[in-house]
C-alpha cells in the first residue's frame, strides 16, 4: 500500500521555498482577473451598442427586433420612444411581450437576463426616450393568457382598437392562480376569429381590478398599443366611474387626497404615511335611505385608489366588505365613460356604458 506521509514530508522544505515566489505572484494574478473582467464587460457594452446602431439603422422603433437561438431563446431589443418615456420597465416589457406572463417576466428581470443600454436595472426603472432595452426569453414558455370563447360585451371595433364592458368578477390578465376565464383570454379569441395566420396579440394600455365593472380600450395593433399607453401617461384620457356607497354623502361634491401605500406584510393596500399622492373627485348624483350613487373620477391612478379614497370619507363602497361595505352580490363600483383620441386620426372618442346598480332599485339594500 503506498503511504503518502513521507513523502509529503520530505517535500515540505521545497513547498515552503515556493510559497513566497506564489504569495509575489498574486498580486498580479489579481490584476490580470481584474483586467479580463473590466475587458468582458467593455465587450458586452460594445456588443449592446453595435445591435442599438444596427436596430435603429435598420428602421427600428418599439417594434421588437427577435432573433432565436438554437437553444429556443429569443433575443429582443427595443428603442425607447417618447411615447414610452418614465414607464417602468416592468410594465413596458408586459406590454410589448404580452404573450408571456408578467410572472415570467419579473424572474427575468431578477435573474438578469433583461438590460438597459448594457446594464442590469431593477423591474422599477423608469425608462428614458432612447434607452435601448434587450431581453433574452424562451418565448415557447408563453403566456396563460390562450384563446377561449367567451362572450364579450363589444361597444365599438375597428382596425386599431375595441373597447369592451368587462364584467365584475373577471379577472383583466392571467395569473400564478388563474390562468383561464380572464379578459385577455377572451380578446384573444375574439380579435383572432378566423384567422388561419398572422395573429393579433390584443394590448392593454390599462387595467381594471377583478371586482370592478366598466369600460376598458383593447388596442389590435403595436402601433395602436404604444399611442394609446402614451396618451394615459400623459392624462389624455378621461375616466369616470359610478359607485353606489354606504350612507348618505352630505357634500354634493368634493375631492380626496390621501397617500396610499401597500402594506407588504399583509397584501393590502390602503392609506399610509409614505404612500404616493393621491387624489379623487366625486359628485353625489343620487342620495336614497342609506346610499348615495357617486360620480367618481381617479385623478391619479393607484391601485384600488377610488375603494381606499371612499373609505376615507366614512362611505366605503357597497360590496367593499373588506374596508366596511355590507355584503353584496358584487363589488358596487363600475367604469361608465371613457374618453380618449383615437390612435390614428386623433378624434375625440366618448362611450358611455349601462350601470346594472345604478337603478333607483338598488337603494333598498338590505
Amino acid at each position: 500500500m503506498y503511504r503518502a506521509g513521507p513523502a509529503l514530508d520530505r517535500a515540505g522544505p521545497a513547498l515552503d521555498g515556493a510559497r513566497p515566489a506564489l504569495d509575489g505572484a498574486r498580486p498580479a494574478l489579481d490584476r490580470t482577473a481584474t483586467a479580463l473582467d473590466i475587458a468582458a464587460m467593455a465587450l458586452d457594452t460594445a456588443r449592446s451598442v453595435l445591435r442599438k446602431v444596427f436596430f435603429n439603422l435598420s428602421g427600428g422603433g418599439l417594434e421588437s427586433e427577435r432573433m432565436a437561438d438554437a437553444a429556443g431563446t429569443t433575443r429582443l431589443s427595443w428603442t425607447v420612444d417618447a411615447a414610452s418615456a418614465k414607464r417602468k420597465l416592468r410594465k413596458f416589457l408586459a406590454d410589448n411581450l404580452a404573450e408571456l406572463s408578467r410572472m415570467y417576466i419579473r424572474e427575468l428581470i431578477r435573474d438578469g437576463a433583461v438590460e438597459v443600454n448594457g446594464e442590469h436595472v431593477n423591474s422599477g426603472y423608469r425608462l428614458r426616450a432612447g434607452d435601448f432595452v434587450e431581453a433574452e426569453a424562451d418565448m415557447s414558455r408563453g403566456t396563460s393568457g390562450r384563446p377561449e370563447d367567451i362572450p364579450l360585451e363589444v361597444l365599438y371595433e375597428d382596425g386599431e382598437l375595441l373597447v369592451v364592458d368587462k364584467p365584475a368578477g373577471m379577472l383583466v390578465h392571467p395569473s400564478h392562480r388563474d390562468k383561464t376565464g380572464t379578459l385577455l383570454n377572451a380578446l384573444a379569441f375574439h380579435v383572432n376569429k378566423g384567422r388561419a395566420s398572422a395573429l393579433i396579440r390584443p394590448g392593454l394600455p390599462h387595467r381594471l381590478d377583478k371586482q370592478t365593472s366598466g369600460l376598458m380600450v383593447v388596442a389590435k395593433t403595436a402601433r395602436a398599443h404604444r399611442i394609446l399607453s402614451g396618451h394615459f401617461m400623459k392624462k389624455r384620457v378621461e375616466k369616470r366611474y359610478l359607485a353606489l356607497v354606504e350612507g348618505v354623502v352630505a357634500d354634493d361634491e368634493g375631492e380626496i387626497e390621501a397617500p396610499i401605500g401597500r402594506f407588504a406584510e399583509l397584501k393590502y393596500w390602503a392609506v399610509k404615511e409614505d404612500g404616493k399622492h393621491s387624489r379623487s373627485r366625486y359628485w353625489v348624483r343620487e342620495r336614497y335611505q342609506d346610499t348615495t350613487l357617486l360620480e367618481l373620477e381617479p385623478v391619479t391612478g393607484r391601485t384600488n385608489q377610488l375603494r381606499i379614497h371612499c373609505k376615507v370619507i366614512s362611505h366605503p363602497i357597497v360590496g367593499d366588505t373588506s374596508r366596511g361595505g355590507r355584503e353584496f352580490e358584487r363589488l358596487c363600483l363600475h367604469a361608465y365613460k371613457l374618453t380618449f383620441p383615437h390612435p390614428s386620426t386623433g378624434e375625440r372618442m366618448e362611450f358611455v356604458g349601462v350601470c346594472e346598480f345604478a337603478a333607483g332599485a338598488m337603494a333598498t339594500l338590505s
